[in-house]
């Protein structure tokens, strides 16, 4: 085993990571809760415990392919240096607190990838890019929202149809229950999904220093300190974020509550059992759209939908272009 830099330097890295991951739990909190929070089904308090808990639940749940299309499907793990790291963490978390100030709901995971990518082809060029995997990741950004647009659709007019004899008040204490149901779920497929990212830029980075041994793998100890990350700043909050989510895109019921996060659920759950990389952010906007212009075009105020496109779309580029420029201060220190 041979160290290219510092022991201290590495963990130093890996704390990064950490904090990282406790800043996606942060500004993506509102992923999960944001239905339940704006229909009153629970406090916020009550919401971001809840998320927190089935967000760390999904270490028992799921497997990590999405940590290795992170840490190998999106630049070359052979050229991955501490240097990229920095660069990759830096350009996603700066990009992170601006969003976050600013409350809007951009996808932490596409400013990761683009943090990865701006530091890594400043460090080896355009051939360090793993072309497979980033066109997958890339195709899920106009996917994720579409598909979950069109589920989330199509959960509120076939539970519509399905009781359409049923009185309101029934129906709407029914689908109270069903809500939190659908909360718990996505939360699930919120842990598994996100928290996996930063599991696979610690172990790339262990693996550029040799930690790992010949063979790219995600040890336990990095699993658990990433759930644990994410659970932590999931119960920090992310008010602003919240509100843009709940209640400023569209006004929701526990009718509409119950399809938005059934309608993520279905496409976290089928992302990360393929390893695909997609921005829950992306997805339960897309789905919370859907329900809203289910009911009406006009209940939904797309001027702030059309604001939130307008970030997703300038995420990769922003986030790697700071990636690119401070992993070139760190490469002239």
């Amino acid at each position: 085993m041979h160290l290219s830099v510092a022991l201290p330097l590495i963990i130093g890295l890996v704390i990064m990571a950490l904090a990282f991951d406790f800043l996606n739990g942060l500004h993506d909190a509102a992923n999960s809760i944001a239905t339940v929070v704006s229909t009153r089904l629970l406090t916020p308090v009550q919401a971001v415990l809840f998320a927190a808990f089935f967000n760390f639940a999904a270490y028992f749940t799921f497997g990590l392919k999405v940590a290795e299309t992170v840490g190998k499907g999106i630049i070359n793990k052979d050229v991955v240096t501490p240097q990229v790291i920095f660069g990759a963490l830096v350009g996603a978390m700066a990009w992170n607190v601006i969003t976050w100030w600013r409350g809007i709901p951009s996808s932490s995971s596409h400013a990761l990838v683009g943090g990865l990518l701006g530091a890594g082809i400043m460090h080896a060029g355009p051939g360090a890019i793993v072309w497979g995997g980033l066109t997958t990741t890339t195709v899920a950004i106009v996917l994720s929202p579409v598909l979950g647009l069109i589920v989330s659709m199509l959960f509120f007019l076939l539970t519509s149809w399905a009781l359409v004899w049923a009185t309101a008040k029934t129906a709407e204490k029914g689908f109270k229950r069903l809500h939190l149901v659908s909360a718990a779920a996505y939360s699930l497929g919120h842990g598994a999904n996100d928290a996996q990212k930063t599991m696979g830029i610690i172990a790339v980075l262990l693996y550029s220093q040799g930690l790992l041994g010949p063979t790219f793998h995600v040890p336990t100890w990095v699993v658990l300190c990433c759930y644990t990350a994410m659970g932590l700043g999931t119960l920090s909050g992310g008010w602003k974020i919240i509100e843009t989510m709940g209640s400023r895109i569209t006004k929701l019921s526990h009718h509409q509550g119950f399809c938005a996060s059934a309608g993520g659920s279905v496409m976290l759950f089928a992302a990360s059992a393929f390893g695909i990389p997609v921005s829950t952010t992306h997805t339960i906007t897309g789905c919370v759209v859907g329900v809203g212009a289910a009911r009406r075009a006009s209940a939904v105020r797309w001027s702030v939908a059309q604001r939130v496109v307008v970030a997703w779309v300038v995420t990769i580029p922003a986030s790697a272009a700071v990636g690119a420029l401070f992993y070139e201060i760190a490469r002239a220190l």
